[in-house]
């Protein structure tokens, strides 16, 4: 038995990159809203064209928005931006308690972002570790918040131990998927970041790089022209 109009059924999906990394980033106001943008648009976009086993960046996305922006406030507003925009495109949610839940569930991952983003500077396979264990944390939560508030703001299943534990087995295949992709999602999110944290520190030297010694020296006069 499946829930055509359950949250599993049109949920979300999910290496590493440090403050020093993605510090970057946020050198420039134009940085953050690019980066705004960009992980904004990704959102929309996983969720408008997941596939049909559930599989969506939105996970990653808030992992991101956590790690770049240190306002949580503003960086919850990147996965909750993408809700908004892509649910023009989607089913309804069956009841405001139920949005709220869904809501709720895929913005909190912004606090591990941050999380990440506070820890100290360790080694590379640490980070990497740290941050695919948040991915992972993400899909959990979501799974069990969203299948549990489905079974108590719903009368599909009887509000017992029995109709709890229905819920989550008929959930089962929903999730199935859910933990590879927000971890596939998240690693090509951060490396993607990281490439651009890279590309700004590019731009940024070349602007900074004084002029060669030559350029700078003003030539000496022919011996002609000396009267």
């Amino acid at each position: 038995m499946s829930h055509p109009t359950a949250p599993h059924a049109r949920v979300h999906g999910s290496a590493a990159g440090s403050d020093a990394v993605l510090g970057s980033l946020r050198s420039t106001p134009a940085a953050l809203a690019i980066v705004w943008l960009a992980l904004v648009a990704l959102g929309v976009a996983g969720r408008l064209c997941q596939p049909t086993w559930h599989v969506t960046p939105m996970a990653a996305v808030a992992l991101a928005a956590g790690a770049v922006f240190p306002n949580p406030l503003v960086a919850a507003t990147v996965p909750l931006a993408s809700l908004v925009v892509s649910n023009f495109g989607l089913d309804a949610y069956e009841s405001l308690p139920m949005a709220a839940v869904v809501f709720a569930a895929t913005a909190w991952p912004v606090l591990l972002g941050g999380l990440l983003r506070r820890m100290a500077t360790g080694s590379r396979a640490a980070a990497v570790m740290a941050l695919l264990a948040g991915a992972l944390a993400s899909s959990l939560v979501f799974f069990l918040a969203t299948n549990l508030a489905f079974w108590w703001f719903t009368a599909e299943y009887p509000h017992t131990t029995e109709g709890l534990l229905a819920c989550f087995a008929a959930a089962l295949p929903f999730y199935r998927w859910m933990p590879v992709g927000d971890v596939a999602w998240t690693a090509a999110t951060f490396a993607g970041l990281a490439a651009l944290a890279r590309a700004v520190d590019v731009v940024a030297s070349r602007r900074l790089q004084p002029l060669p010694a030559a350029a700078q020296t003003t030539p000496a006069k022919p011996a002609s022209d000396v009267a």
